[in-house]
């Protein structure tokens, strides 16, 4: 079939919004009507470089390169058709999409650790994860990779059966697309990683679509202070309406807040979450942290970021925990299923977090209202089109 997506052609370059050819799936996998997908910045970090090479680059060492790829892994559709042995999906389920693939069957999916699943470290590697091949075709017949195995910024795709999550389907797909990347990163980062607890002071710092996560979950976990940490006014101000109790432009800022705050000990956990993390800005967030206290590295940084600098006889002696993690550290299969639920109970604010829907045509728009700080999350709304 033929169908449209958003793609690039090369690193450093914009989306190309164009048609290409989808086969049918194969064994394990199901075709995926997209209703909507979020502009998550990793798709940027992909297209600028932070996360990828160029084609020239891979070529050079003999490596399959990332490009030409379908964009997108943060998204909300219906399923349209399942290929052979799939039966936990069928024709008119709704499904999140998940850019960690969970096997299940890993040393990691076994020791309830799915989000570092064998399968989905792999998933930037081209081809479908189910045999290799591809179903992605330019016009003119070349293979398409498609990003994390989801490529979301399709109107259709083909995915592996351990890239969705099934949800009711009386839940609208627009927020719950959120469920896919944004808010299980930053929700997991408070609840996973830095195990808030009722009456804590956290700080958040970067507060876009994740961040805007981080803030929640640690409203819901009942902190007591929630400092947003964002040099954009308009995301400071919005952070209030997500149960942020203080917001400033920067670390610097938020330095003498907390300790006002809390006659000196500091904040229990910091959750550093901007587009980007620069080799500066992990030493500023374990000086916002407690004796004991975790700072969680959840936002990407530059793939050639090998080092950093901290005080390292502070961070010995006063106890603190510095950890990383990836989707939050949740697992999708479970926790999709129950931030639905906290969107349902109306603890979960979804719809408030989508500053602007976009056509698949306004991509590029979307992205640069994105880097410009005018949005928590855009997204794609493929009945626009």
């Amino acid at each position: 079939m033929r169908s449209r997506a958003a793609i690039l052609h090369d690193m450093g370059q914009p989306w190309s919004v164009e048609e290409f050819e989808l086969d049918p799936p194969r064994a394990g996998e199901v075709l995926v009507e997209m209703a909507a997908a979020g502009l998550c910045h990793s798709d940027e970090h992909i297209r600028n470089g932070d996360m990828s090479a160029s084609n020239e680059v891979m070529q050079s060492f003999g490596l399959p390169s990332m490009f030409p790829l379908i964009g997108g892994h943060e998204g909300a559709g219906v399923v349209l058709e399942v290929g052979d042995g799939v039966t936990a999906f069928a024709p008119g389920d709704h499904v999140v999409s998940t850019f960690v693939a969970v096997c299940g069957q890993c040393r990691w999916c076994n020791s309830g650790m799915e989000y570092i699943c064998d399968m989905g470290a792999q998933v930037m590697i081209p081809g479908m994860p189910t045999d290799g091949t591809f179903r992605h075709h330019t016009a003119d017949g070349r293979n398409l990779g498609h990003l994390s195995k989801v490529g979301a910024f399709s109107k259709h795709t083909v995915v592996s059966t351990d890239s969705i999550v099934k949800i009711p389907s009386h839940l609208p797909l627009l927020p719950m697309a959120l469920l896919s990347c944004g808010i299980p990163t930053g929700y997991g980062s408070v609840e996973n990683r830095a195990n808030v607890k009722t009456g804590d002071t956290v700080v958040v710092v970067g507060v876009g679509g994740i961040g805007t996560g981080a803030i929640q979950a640690a409203r819901i976990k009942g902190a007591a202070q929630i400092i947003a940490v964002d040099p954009v006014e308009f995301k400071q101000k919005s952070a209030l309406g997500f149960g942020a109790t203080h917001s400033v432009s920067s670390t610097q800022e938020a330095a003498d807040l907390v300790r006002d705050l809390t006659h000196g000990v500091m904040a229990d956990s910091v959750i550093v979450s901007p587009s980007l993390i620069a080799g500066e800005d992990v030493q500023a967030a374990l000086t916002l942290t407690r004796k004991g206290g975790t700072c969680v590295l959840t936002g990407m940084t530059k793939q050639l970021t090998n080092s950093i600098s901290i005080n390292l006889q502070e961070f010995i002696l006063w106890n603190k925990n510095l950890v990383g993690t990836v989707l939050g550290s949740c697992n999708p299969r479970v926790d999709i299923a129950r931030f639905a639920r906290l969107y349902e109970a109306g603890l979960l604010q979804l719809d408030e977090m989508i500053t602007r829907r976009y056509r698949l045509d306004e991509i590029n728009d979307g992205y640069r209202d994105q880097l410009n700080g005018e949005i928590i999350r855009g997204i794609i709304d493929f009945s626009l089109d």
